[in-house]
């Protein structure tokens, strides 16, 4: 037997059992496919297709820099909410072997979740593996317990290679039946659909996420197994429990289209075809976000790409009030500590200035990483950091190798200042350029 056909022979039996185990109403999300979002996915984040049901979203985490929050996480918890779609979190765990340093990050993150309980709360253990195998195992084990305790569905992310050669996957299988999402590609062509002759032969896999190409420009896909991303969704789609970022979801999915002002957010409809103007609408478009840069009757204006779309064609992704502003009060000297759940963006805000500024000013290379407890300068000179540092905000059709000419620098200086492994790049996205 093919391993094609004992998956699908998997599928098959997963179904049936779920038809008598649920009731008759529910919706299993057997077969789903889904995205999972970081930074490098935008403010509202980025579906690959009408059919995805699904977004996994980082919060946050810890890896070699130090303890950081993900500035984009509330907004595309939103986002993925106001689509209707079911939104989970995935938490970036690079502790190593040491159980303590991952209970500190839990206890950071966890009051931080804004997906529903019983939702999908994922380590994703990638980097990082102590030489211990039964250290790694056991810290992983602790933070799948605590994300249990706290109410949500505890999940293990990571390669096969890379969990067999560092962690002890039974002892987790043990205690957490079916609870592994395991990322296995054939190759890095645009993949929209899984290959299940590439399956990853591990027992317990609930969402196996089948490409990080996606789409053109790198988007990670992942197939539901079992129907886990159902988890904290009842039977109309609807979030079980209320946070800040889900009633912003909800009000955004609320708002009639006939109400869409300037300032709003929203997403280009997959099933849109032409512009106001008559012209067709080219697919890199269809599923993005855009502000809202001016009404007229039934068409709106987004911003960026200067193009006309009818309301219907648009999904209202979030609202804002189209009054300005009061501009912020400026702190003229001083210094802030870091707290937990802090980003550069939000201090900056907070204190009348721009993250670029901040960062340049503190000698910070990498923007979305800061540690609690760290002391930023809000004024002043930077001592650490150069005075011509410049940031680049990609736009769609950019390039890394076009950006570095652009400012005279060059691809391999710009992967390192943003610590990037590959020339992908992601519109929306800021970039260090030197």
């Amino acid at each position: 037997m093919t391993q094609k056909k004992k998956i699908k022979q998997l599928l098959a039996l997963v179904t049936i059992v779920l038809g008598f185990m649920l009731p008759t109403a529910a919706q299993a999300a057997v077969g789903d496919q889904g995205v999972d979002w970081s930074v490098y996915q935008g403010t509202s984040g980025i579906f690959g297709y009408g059919h995805d049901k699904f977004a996994i979203i980082q919060i946050g985490g810890i890896n070699a820099y130090g303890m950081y929050g993900q500035s984009t996480y509330e907004t595309q918890v939103a986002s993925a909410i106001a689509q209707g779609k079911r939104a989970h979190t995935y938490v970036w765990y690079e502790v190593g072997g040491n159980a303590a340093l991952g209970e500190q990050v839990l206890k950071t993150f966890l009051p931080q979740v804004q997906t529903p309980k019983g939702s999908i709360v994922a380590l994703d253990y990638e980097s990082g593996a102590s030489a211990s195998k039964e250290a790694n195992t056991n810290a992983i084990l602790h933070g799948m317990r605590m994300i249990r305790a706290a109410g949500y569905t505890p999940m293990y992310y990571s390669y096969k290679p890379y969990t067999v050669a560092h962690v002890d996957y039974n002892r987790i299988l043990a205690e957490f039946p079916n609870s592994l999402w395991i990322g296995a590609y054939p190759d890095y062509n645009v993949t929209p659909s899984p290959n299940y002759n590439f399956f990853p032969s591990l027992p317990g896999i609930a969402i196996f996420q089948f490409t990080s190409t996606y789409i053109t420009g790198g988007l990670d896909g992942n197939v539901d197994l079992t129907g886990i991303t159902d988890n904290g969704y009842g039977r109309k789609n609807t979030p079980k429990t209320q946070t800040p970022a889900i009633k912003e979801g909800e009000k955004a999915d609320n708002t009639p289209k006939s109400d869409i002002k300037v300032g709003d957010t929203v997403k280009v409809n997959f099933s849109a075809t032409n512009w106001a103007t008559g012209e067709g609408i080219p697919d890199w478009v269809k599923g993005r976000s855009y502000q809202v840069a001016e009404v007229s009757g039934d068409k709106v204006l987004l911003a960026g790409i200067n193009s006309w779309i009818y309301k219907r064609n648009a999904e209202i992704i979030s609202t804002t009030n189209s009054q300005p502003a009061e501009a912020p009060t400026v702190q003229q000297s001083g210094s802030y500590t870091v707290q937990s759940g802090d980003t550069l963006s939000g201090i900056a805000a907070q204190y009348g200035t721009t993250y670029q500024q901040l960062a340049a000013l503190n000698g910070i290379s990498n923007p979305n990483y800061i540690y609690v407890g760290q002391i930023l300068k809000l004024t002043g000179q930077g001592q650490s950091a150069p005075q011509n540092v410049s940031y680049h905000t990609a736009q769609w059709g950019d390039t890394l190798s076009g950006i570095a000419a652009q400012y005279g620098t060059t691809v391999e200086n710009i992967q390192a200042l943003n610590g990037l492994s590959s020339d992908l790049i992601y519109a929306g996205v800021t970039y260090r350029v030197n």
